[in-house]
This record gives C-alpha cells, sequence and structure tokens, in this order.
C-alpha cells in the first residue's frame, strides 16, 4: 500500500496544479514572464500571479527576479526537475489509459546498441510472458543519451554500460546495479596479418586505419584510455558508427580495425570467418553493464523489468 504522506505533502497536494508544473517549466525555458506568458498565451500579470500562488504552495523562492529577466533558484531547479519527471508521467499514463480494454502497462527501457542486439532480446522475451502482460518500448541511444532521458523521465530504467565515476550533475538520485562485466576485443578482417600474431602493441596497432564508435561512447573511450596509458596518441577514425553490427560488418569489408563487445553479433561474424580477434597488450579492461533506475519514486515498470533480470525484489 502508498504510505502515509505528510501533513507538508498533503498541502502541496491541495493547492499545486498540473497546470502549475506547465508554467514554471516554461518560465525556464523562456527565461522571463513576458516570453513564457508569449508561450503560454497569458498576459504577463495574470502569469506572475500563477507564479506567487505556486510559491507560495511550495513555501519557498523558485525564481530569482533580476534585469535580465528569471533564474531558478537552487530549490527551484530541484522543483523544475520533479516537474519536468512528473509531466513526462503523466503524458505516459494518458498514452497507456487511452487504450481502453486493451490497457497494458508500458515498459520503457533504454540500452545502447551493443546490449539491446546482444544481451536484451532474452531478457524482452522473459517480460512479455510475465505476469501482468506489459508492451516495451525500446530506446537504442549513446549512454550520454540515454542518462538524459532517464532524468528527464522519458524512459523507467537503462540497462547499460557506465563509467566508473558516473557523474550525477542532474541532480536526480540514481540507483545501480551491477549486472555483469563485459569484454571489448580489437577486431580485424579474417585474413588481416595481425590477426596471425601472438601479441600486438598499442603503437602498432596505431598505424591501422580504423573503424571507431562514436566519440561519446563508454567503447571509444576505453579504447582511446588504452592508447593514451600505453604512450600513444589515439588514432582518428577513417568512419565513426554507433552501430556495433554495421562496424563489424566495415571491418569484414577490410576498410579497418575497431573495437567490439563480446556479444552475439562478434560470434556470430566470427563464426561466419567474417573478422578475427586481435590479441593486443595490454589488453582493453573489461567493462560494467548495470540497471540505471531513478530513485525518487518505486515505479512498478521498474520492478518487473527487474524481475525480468531476476533480481530480487528491491528493497
Amino acid at each position: 500500500m502508498p504510505e502515509k504522506i505528510s501533513r507538508e505533502t498533503e498541502r502541496l497536494v491541495s493547492r499545486l496544479r498540473f497546470r502549475h508544473l506547465r508554467l514554471i517549466t516554461e518560465l525556464e525555458r523562456g527565461g522571463s514572464l513576458r516570453a513564457a506568458a508569449q508561450s503560454l498565451n497569458l498576459t504577463q500579470p495574470a502569469l506572475s500571479k500563477a507564479l506567487a500562488e505556486i510559491e507560495s504552495a511550495f513555501g519557498f523562492a523558485l525564481f530569482t527576479r533580476n534585469a535580465r529577466g528569471l533564474t531558478p533558484t537552487a530549490q527551484g531547479r530541484v522543483a523544475l526537475r520533479g516537474a519536468v519527471l512528473l509531466l513526462e508521467e503523466l503524458a505516459h499514463l494518458r498514452v497507456e489509459a487511452a487504450a481502453g480494454e486493451n490497457a497494458v502497462a508500458t515498459v520503457r527501457i533504454g540500452a545502447p546498441p551493443f546490449v539491446a542486439q546482444g544481451y536484451l532480446p532474452e531478457v524482452l522475451k522473459k517480460l512479455l510472458q510475465g505476469d501482468p502482460p506489459v508492451r516495451v518500448q525500446l530506446l537504442e541511444e549513446r549512454v550520454p543519451v540515454l542518462m538524459q532521458a532517464l532524468v528527464q523521465g522519458e524512459v523507467d530504467a537503462l540497462l547499460t554500460s557506465y563509467p566508473m565515476h558516473m557523474p550525477n550533475e542532474s541532480g536526480v538520485q540514481l540507483s545501480y546495479e551491477k549486472l555483469f562485466e563485459v569484454d571489448l576485443s580489437i577486431i580485424a578482417p579474417h585474413d588481416h596479418p595481425l590477426t596471425r600474431a601472438r601479441k600486438v602493441t598499442w603503437q602498432r596497432l596505431a598505424q591501422e586505419p580504423w573503424v571507431m564508435p562514436a566519440r561519446s561512447s563508454m567503447a571509444r573511450r576505453m579504447i582511446e584510455d588504452c592508447f593514451t596509458r600505453d604512450g600513444v596518441i589515439p588514432p582518428q577514425p577513417v568512419i565513426e558508427s554507433t552501430s556495433p553490427v554495421t562496424n563489424v560488418q566495415l571491418v569484414a569489408a577490410g576498410i579497418g580495425l575497431s573495437v567490439a563487445p563480446e556479444t552475439t553479433v562478434l560470434r556470430n561474424a566470427q563464426n561466419l570467418s567474417l573478422v578475427k580477434r586481435v590479441r593486443v597488450s595490454p589488453p582493453i579492461p573489461s567493462g560494467p553493464v548495470a540497471l540505471i533506475y531513478r530513485m525518487a519514486v518505486a515505479n512498478p515498470r521498474v520492478a518487473f523489468f527487474r524481475a525480468a533480470l531476476g533480481l530480487s525484489r528491491a528493497t
């Protein structure tokens, strides 16, 4: 059962409306009463009065007023993050409920392409076969884009690689449940001379043309760190691509070397003799993959996803 809410929260609920959340997000976006009033088709006095009511309901100022317009206060930034999440959740709730008798929960999951293609299919199969029935929306993107989507409430959870020291500039508390380590391999066309060498240095690899993941991806950062730690300037790629499937095919075509996670995609390519591993020394360290979700409020859709991953009930 839901926990009993505090008297302060009851007071806020009785005075605050969803349209108030829309007003303050537009005030932040516009940066002034004038810009927000034009966008919302309101007069400035009406918007100013509404802002005073909203700040009275919260019990503190959300914006500072100056000659340039409006700037969120520290407390205001927290309220604005919550407003964005609540508005996104309301839109999601409306879509779910609008399905009528066919209404089911829609679990929104984000993952980078190599996780989506290599690890998610069996997990999603379990999720769809579970009880209650659900639908799934899958967002395949680079990790920074996924983190932004999670913070803004556009997805419920991520199954993703992440840096060991994850920045938390958003101010949104996130839960990280490490699931496994993923290994990365240097790959080359199956007949490339480097595939026959017992040990290849990073200095030697820097002399080859490269097909690289996107600059903001975890794989790109990890491989560039390997070059740098060995005292080598990372090579500039001839092609950048966000898709591990595409990268494997580009390597098989003889365009250059690349880095690929040890997933079904790479194993299938090796079985077809399209590409082979290059034995590099020192090797690329493995990277963590985790379930990441917002901590503030218990989300039943996250619970469905955790069950499909075989995780115990959150405490």
